[in-house]
């Protein structure tokens, strides 16, 4: 591989590393405002030096924050590329939009206002995107504000009494679509507030002044998953036994934020409930690829560092103790390293520093197939030997490669606009869920120059019609 290739593959690997793991959101050692220009600096430097790869990795797992800024780069900078690759990052973008949560998709509409982008194109991709929504009244009850920025940004008509809505919704005496009407009635009476979305019910209560734990007990039949999850801990507080959550349904990574949120006494007390929860999750998870991984150990950190940031709370640590269940559901033999913890994963805490380097040669002396690290990389007690030890392995040890090493790191390190890597010639990737370890593993061959840059590009390409061709099936 051609110096030139190899620098290329080096970026664009970077810029994926990136756009998987930073939110923008400060971390455990860098601020927000850093975190925020980092990121985009390297859009414009990817955006400029390899637009079509850049288009490309909407069809990659990138969270929804970049793979919003993608979609309006491209749009912003639509005039600087041929009729063919505006063609292919249409249908990129309109997939990706599908696929994003909506207050997402409104607030890329709401940039795309900001930057005065208002071309037939953009206007195109709002109106049909706005247009495929399966309940308009919903989002203009929801999304009020945003749907309106976008139906005025777009030139929308708007399907029946939802224009009104949005615009004098105080003029009907009564709106016969029945989520309009309550929302209506929600402004003068309090029962209408539960037939509401828990978002819009909020204010509205707070407005009426309803207490808090009378609110949640009234809204919980109208929470999703989600809010259910978000709001367990206010429902102990307030003694409402009607937020019980559904943890059958609940993601990996997600389902272990909420372990980590308990106290470890009530994880004590609901030690085998949660423990088959989270292995229920890695099984759905690993699908078809459960038990294929042959020997896997994994070092997992539990350090410090691990609590993550006061936006980012337990971050780092709850996708390592995702990944450990997902790792196990993989592996034909498994075995899990924590830093620190010896005992039930389950109790895991962040403490101490980050000493990788004894952890893994108690690793190596396994010979496993795989060796997994998840950490952000601070190797720090003492600094450096994590890559002392893998670099003996490699050259003294296991010259042949008998064992993969891939190194997962759930944070963005602002100051090298990549992810911190614990040793050259280490496969580092980003990872912000653990769901997406399996595909990230893939991914982890072009990082060391393994793959070629045309390999690379073929894997993209590859991607991107498995995704474009997932997207036309669902719809």
């Amino acid at each position: 591989m051609s110096r030139a290739d190899r620098v290329a593959c080096e970026d664009v690997v970077m810029f994926v590393n990136a756009a998987i793991t930073s939110t923008g959101q400060r971390e455990f050692r860098s601020a927000a405002e850093a975190q925020r220009l980092s990121l985009a600096f390297l859009h414009e430097y990817v955006l400029g030096n390899y637009r079509d790869l850049y288009a490309a990795t909407l069809a990659l797992d990138v969270n929804h924050l970049n793979a919003a800024m993608v979609v309006t780069n491209l749009l912003r900078t639509a005039g600087e590329t041929g009729a063919a690759q505006r063609a292919v990052e249409g249908r990129l973008i309109a997939a990706r939009l599908r696929s994003l949560p909506p207050q997402r998709v409104y607030g890329v509409f709401r940039e795309l206002r900001r930057l005065r982008i208002n071309n037939r194109r953009t206007r195109a991709i709002v109106r049909d995107w706005v247009a495929a929504r399966p309940d308009p009244a919903f989002d203009a009850v929801k999304y009020r504000r945003s749907l309106s920025v976008a139906a005025r940004h777009a030139h929308l008509r708007l399907p029946g009494e939802v224009g009104t809505a949005l615009f004098d919704w105080r003029r009907p005496k009564r709106y016969q679509t029945p989520i309009l009407e309550a929302w209506r009635r929600a402004h003068y009476e309090q029962r209408a507030l539960y037939e509401l979305p828990y978002t819009v019910a909020e204010g509205l209560a707070a407005r009426h002044g309803i207490d808090r734990a009378r609110f949640l007990s009234g809204i919980a039949p109208k929470l999703t998953d989600g809010e259910r999850l978000r709001l367990r801990a206010s429902g102990v507080r307030h003694h409402v036994e009607a937020l019980a959550v559904d943890l059958a349904t609940a993601p990996l990574t997600r389902l272990a934020i909420y372990v980590l949120s308990l106290p470890r006494p009530e994880r004590i007390r609901r030690r085998d409930e949660l423990t088959d929860a989270l292995r229920a999750g890695a099984r759905r998870a690993a699908r078809w690829q459960a038990g294929t991984w042959g020997r896997v150990v994994a070092v997992l950190d539990d350090s410090y560092s691990a609590a993550g940031s006061g936006v980012k709370r337990r971050r780092p640590l709850a996708v390592a103790l995702a990944a450990h269940h997902l790792l196990e559901a993989l592996a034909a033999d498994y075995t899990g390293l924590w830093l620190h913890h010896r005992g039930d994963p389950l109790l895991v805490h962040p403490i101490g520093p980050t000493g990788l380097g004894t952890r893994l040669v108690d690793a190596l002396e396994r010979r496993p197939d795989r060796l997994v690290v998840v950490s952000d990389g601070w190797d720090n007690d003492p600094p450096g030997q994590a890559a002392e030890v893998l670099r003996v392995w490699r050259t003294r040890l296991d010259p042949r490669r008998a064992t993969s090493v891939v190194h997962l790191n759930p944070v963005y390190d602002a100051d090298t606009f990549d992810v911190r890597r614990i040793a050259a010639g280490v496969a580092t990737v980003g990872v912000r869920d653990a769901e997406d370890v399996a595909a990230l593993v893939e991914l982890a061959r072009f990082a060391t120059g393994e793959a070629g840059f045309d390999e690379l590009r073929r894997h993209l390409a590859d991607r991107v019609d498995r995704f474009l061709d997932a997207e036309r099936a669902a719809s």
